[in-house]
């Protein structure tokens, strides 16, 4: 049943139905990947991916999009100039659908350029239409894994009620436990990937790989495995939700796994973080598919079989401090120069005299996206040869 997002009476509004929240500047790989699993229109936003749908759609984009932060779905859609108006509105919402009286709820508000432009003012509003329909507690504030967090935008006058169907970030996938020193989250490397061009049968290399974000991302792809089938989501919370459905959901595979399985090959010259790196792997269920060995960038060899891709998130700027950092890309660019002719590279630095330095042919590709606080850049080339 279709529970997509309702205008209020008079308001001659149409909400869109869920905002797949993206990684800034990695919208349009979203869209794509939205648009495999099925999902449409895809259309990117900035900030995000516009996609059709009531809660049975948004609760398959949490079980099966690796590159959304977060799944919005659309309640309401009204205008209101002015506080009274937005409460008349929210009132008129049945929130007894969608939430249980035992189940915390926490509001956030936001307004731009709007005649409302109290956010406190805002979320109190809603806090008031949530309780005087259903006793379940009520306060403002980012919602947590035990609560159902609503969501209020206010833009040129026009109101967005959400529901964060997701309750955490959607990169915590429930496996990574072991971190490394900067590490790229799992939504933005799936991300970086599909950027790159990888497909889920060729090998793939990273020859820093830190605790393991890339080859695990690329090791559950091959393998056909849906990157929300061991994490809670908030929409367990909500009322009259179907707890066989989704055991049934978390069980079908995406698509039937790689046989055999690609090489999927970690280097690091830290003993340490291949450590994390097969722990992690092994608590995703995919170290079977991945090839872990702790060695120097200068020790690297060119493995057996046909070329893939290489991708690497090396040191740069403030993260991990930035010393050697000229030194160490030259290097990095020699060992794959000496052994990786034919292979592609996926470089991601903010600057670009660190590509440069690599002495590889590499362009950038698309727009940056952040990390750590920096805007990066991905570099991609192929190594002659």
């Amino acid at each position: 049943m279709s529970r997509s997002a309702q205008a209020a009476p008079g308001s001659g509004e149409e909400a869109p139905d869920i905002h797949l929240v993206a990684p800034p500047g990695l919208e349009p790989e979203l869209a794509a990947e939205a648009r495999e699993r099925g999902f449409a229109p895809a259309r990117p936003v900035p900030g995000g991916v516009l996609v059709e749908g009531g809660l049975p759609e948004a609760i398959r984009a949490n079980l099966e999009l690796r590159g959304a932060v977060r799944v919005l779905l659309a309640l309401a859609r009204f205008r209101a100039p002015h506080l009274a108006r937005l409460e008349r509105g929210l009132r008129r919402i049945d929130w007894a659908r969608w939430l249980r009286p035992d189940v915390p709820v926490r509001v956030q508000a936001s307004c731009r350029r709007s005649r409302i432009w109290h956010e406190g003012a805002a979320a109190e509003r809603l806090v008031r239409a949530v309780r005087a329909a259903v006793a379940a507690p009520v306060s403002v504030g980012a919602s947590d894994p035990a609560s159902v967090g609503l969501r209020l935008h206010i833009l040129d006058d026009l109101v967005t009620l959400s529901l964060d169907t997701s309750g955490g970030p959607l990169h915590r996938r429930g496996f990574k436990q072991a971190v490394g020193g900067a590490p790229l989250r799992e939504t933005t490397a799936a991300l970086i990937l599909r950027r790159a061009g990888w497909s889920r049968e060729e090998p793939l290399l990273d020859p820093m790989c830190g605790s393991g974000t890339f080859l695990i991302e690329a090791a559950e792809i091959a393998a056909g495995l849906a990157p929300g089938r061991a994490r809670p989501f908030a929409f367990e919370l909500l009322a009259g939700f179907d707890a066989d459905a989704l055991a049934a959901a978390r069980a079908r595979p995406l698509a039937p796994p790689v046989e055999p399985p690609p090489l999927i090959l970690g280097l690091d010259r830290e003993g340490g973080a291949i450590a994390a790196a097969r722990a992690n792997a092994e608590r995703a269920g995919v170290a079977g598919r991945i090839r872990l060995a702790r060695a120097e960038i200068g020790a690297l060899r060119r493995p057996p079989g046909p070329p893939g891709l290489v991708v690497v998130n090396p040191p740069w700027g403030r993260r991990l401090g930035g010393r050697g950092l000229g030194t160490l890309h030259r290097r990095l660019g020699s060992s794959l120069a000496r052994e990786l002719g034919g292979w592609r590279v996926a470089l991601i630095t903010p600057d670009a005299g660190l590509a440069r330095a690599t002495g590889l042919p590499l362009e950038p590709c698309g727009p940056p996206f952040p990390a750590g606080g920096v805007r990066l850049k991905l570099w991609l080339g192929v190594v002659p040869g």
